[in-house]
């Protein structure tokens, strides 16, 4: 009996008296306290979302956690309840907030709680039989219920509800709409990794897509998750397919969320015109990933059990469209902006975005119009001025939100009562259809999240609907409260759109801009998801993305430069190109001198090299003269986008300096020459010249002595008689 009742506690749901007996089920073990350190939380929360139908017993669990690093004594704890309902929506929501004013109670059962260990938690059931008078003769109403004891530091109460329904009436048409979402990111798609992790049997995306599994729940899908998975095509992992087929597999209505769930609130209050797309995801696929199919055989009789769509052979890439398809029964120009944050402006805006014959239709709170601050009920189907909105009902999406975090069943029974008992109200004052939502929690468990949607779906006097039934027939006219803007978004926003720009010039430098472009357009749209707001890391989120696009932006350029010396005429000057990108660059180096020392090829075509630095010859000419010269160096794109910043290098020229030791070297060998010949002409007169035998030596200097004893003059010199015998 006692895994009977705490299954039933956790899905939530009615059922028969029987099912409830007098028997006090308690989790074993108890489950370690999750409230913040140094506090202590008393919840009452009631089984099968306090609703009591006549003949039905009335279960409840009290709960005390204890965060203090001191024991809890025992204490015993007191039942109360109304037997007068709760005269409206209003009333209720003010007896749920402790204000004990608005109802007179009566005990009707207590109950005993052990003692609590620091950091932990004592639980404990009360079961009331359907024959305890405080049952007995409850006509259709929300009733006050209280649990109350105590303490040191006086009366400890915890309020709630019971819902005795008026099965009479007729069944109002309601929309739950669940979000599909990966939570805040700053990267543009999920890697594979993350996705393995996601898909994976206890993954928060398999958690989401097991909980709508079987209900009517209306998802909105952020597109960002399915195109991760497609751009990997036979890459990816296995259980991120399978969660694809299966979320295509779904019957359930659908929209898809802005890229990353995008805030679009933001971005039209930043100035745009229309919420940002996606521009590409040619950056995150490779061919190799999206092999030609090979022939199917011949089809043969016998049925088969599955089939497998494959491209045609020779297919190229998938198209951006086909990426983000979220699968069918989908409703186009949809929008969701974050909670409490879209004005009349932006809804206007938003109206006028229709597609094809689909009007748009914007999803706002109803604690956004005058009609649900003052705690009416706001019909689903509403228009705005001329622009078509869906109003969902935010206290019910408020208290189904907190349940969906609840992963203790004897907590969760506390935020689904209240959204029950939301409902008993809606249901009674409607005048059309209901729209409900579970919020965008994160990291919720499949059945936390499938307990919540129970809870809307299956609630007394409700018939779970689609978006379409939702939409159809004449709108009620709605009128905003003043909506205070979020000023530092929208400035977010209008800064990193103005980055954006300036990378898509930048981009100009390759052959395809969208392998830059695209990239951005996804991140920017991840950092501005709907799921930052509030977050206190999302500043550090946006200044990394800032930073990083600073950085992509400065990837190319020119490398320092030194002075030079320029020798000659004619020589390239050589320049430094660095490229930190994956991709090749196409570039143009403009070359101005100050002054006309130096003739310089003006525009010189560079293609630089993939993460590499890629060496620039610039052919120059010096004129007559010699001296210093500037050069302003820039680096533009094809489309004459500057790159980088401008550098500037000095060039010493010495235009006449080779000529000029070409004529020194030149004076200095003819010199020699010169001198060679003279010698030679004046030895050889010397030689020729006749010597008198009897007169007597003259004295020699040493050179002519040395020249006297050359063996060569001798050997070439006749002898006396030689030249006597000629005569």
């Amino acid at each position: 009996m006692t895994a009977a009742l705490a299954a039933v506690a956790a899905l939530g749901v009615a059922l028969p008296a029987p099912a409830f007996a007098a028997t006090e089920p308690s989790p074993t073990p108890t489950p370690t306290s999750s409230i913040a350190p140094g506090t202590t939380v008393f919840t009452l929360a009631p089984v099968s979302n306090g609703i009591v139908r006549p003949g039905d017993a009335l279960t409840v669990w009290l709960s005390l956690q204890n965060g203090t690093d001191a024991e809890l004594a025992p204490i015993e704890v007191t039942l109360s309840m109304g037997r007068t309902p709760l005269a409206s929506r209003t009333a209720l929501g003010d007896w749920l907030s402790g204000d004990l004013d608005e109802a007179t109670v009566q005990p009707i059962a207590t109950k005993a709680l052990e003692a609590v260990a620091p950091g932990t938690d004592e639980e404990g059931a009360l079961t009331l039989a359907p024959e305890d008078p405080a049952l007995a003769g409850l006509t259709p109403g929300v009733y006050p219920l209280v649990a109350s004891y105590t303490s040191d530091a006086g009366v400890v109460s915890s309020t709630s509800a019971v819902i005795v329904p008026d099965d009479s009436r007729a069944p109002v048409d309601i929309g739950v709409i669940v979000p599909i979402t990966a939570g805040p990111r700053q990267e543009g798609l999920l890697t594979s990794d993350e996705l393995a992790e996601l898909t994976a049997p206890d993954g928060a995306l398999t958690s989401q897509l097991g909980a709508v599994t079987g209900t009517d729940a209306i998802l909105a899908v952020d597109p960002a998750i399915p195109a991760a998975i497609r751009v990997l095509g036979t890459a990816a992992p296995q259980p991120a397919l399978e969660w694809l087929a299966q979320l295509d597999a779904l019957p359930n209505s659908r929209f898809a969320l802005q890229f990353g769930d995008a805030d679009v609130t933001a971005q039209l209050q930043s100035g745009l015109t229309r919420p940002l797309a996606p521009k590409s995801f040619t950056y995150a696929m490779s061919p190799d990933d999206f092999p030609p199919a090979t022939p199917s055989p011949e089809p043969t009789p016998t049925p088969t059990t599955s089939a497998t769509a494959t491209p045609a052979p020779g297919a190229a890439l998938p198209s951006t469209a086909e990426l983000l398809e979220i699968g069918p029964a989908d409703r186009a120009a949809m929008y969701w902006p974050a909670d409490g944050t879209a004005d009349t402006d932006v809804i206007a805006t938003l109206g006028g975005l229709a597609t094809d014959d689909t009007a748009s239709l914007t999803v706002i709170p109803s604690a956004t119009t005058r009609a649900g601050a003052a705690g009416a009920t706001v019909a689903a189907n509403g228009s705005v001025g001329d622009a078509g909105v869906l109003v969902y009902d935010s206290d019910v999406s408020e208290a189904l939100n907190e349940g969906s975090e609840r992963d203790e069943t004897w907590l969760r029974g506390a935020p689904l009562t209240a959204a029950t008992a939301y409902l008993a109200f809606a249901t009674a004052e409607s005048t059309g259809p209901l729209l409900v939502t579970v919020g965008r929690g994160e990291d919720r468990s499949r059945l936390g999240l499938g307990t919540a949607i129970t809870a809307a779906a299956a609630a007394p006097g409700v018939d779970p609907r689609g978006l379409a039934v939702l939409a159809s027939g004449a709108p009620t006219a709605v009128e905003l409260t003043d909506i205070e803007a979020t000023p530092e978004r929208a400035a977010a926003a209008s800064a990193l759109v103005g980055d954006e720009n300036e990378l898509s010039r930048f981009a100009t430098i390759l052959d395809d801009p969208s392998l830059l472009t695209g990239r951005e357009r996804n991140a920017m749209l991840q950092v501005l998801g709907v799921a930052w707001v509030g977050d206190p890391e999302w500043p550090t989120a946006l200044a990394d993305h800032r930073a990083a696009t600073q950085t992509t932006l400065g990837s190319v350029g020119l490398l320092p430069t030194t002075p030079t010396n320029l020798f000659g005429s004619r020589a390239p000057l050589q320049f430094w190109v660095h490229n930190d990108l994956p991709y090749p660059v196409n570039l143009v180096l403009y070359t101005t001198p100050d002054n006309l020392r130096l003739d310089v090829q003006g525009e010189t075509t560079v293609v630089a090299t993939p993460q590499s630095n890629t060496r620039v010859d610039v052919p120059v000419q010096a004129r007559v003269g010699r001296g210093e010269v500037t050069l302003t160096l820039q680096l533009r794109s094809p489309a004459f986008v500057a790159i980088g910043e401008p550098e500037t290098v000095d060039i010493n020229v010495w235009a006449d300096w080779e000529g000029v030791g070409i004529a020194a070297l030149a004076v200095v060998v003819g010199g020699l020459v010169v001198i060679g010949i003279v010698r030679t002409v004046l030895r050889m007169r010397r030689r020729r010249r006749p010597v008198d035998a009897a007169a007597p030596a003259p004295e020699t200097s040493d050179a002519q002595a040395a020249d006297a004893e050359d063996p060569a003059d001798e050997a070439s010199t006749p002898s006396a008689g030689d030249d006597g015998g000629e005569k």
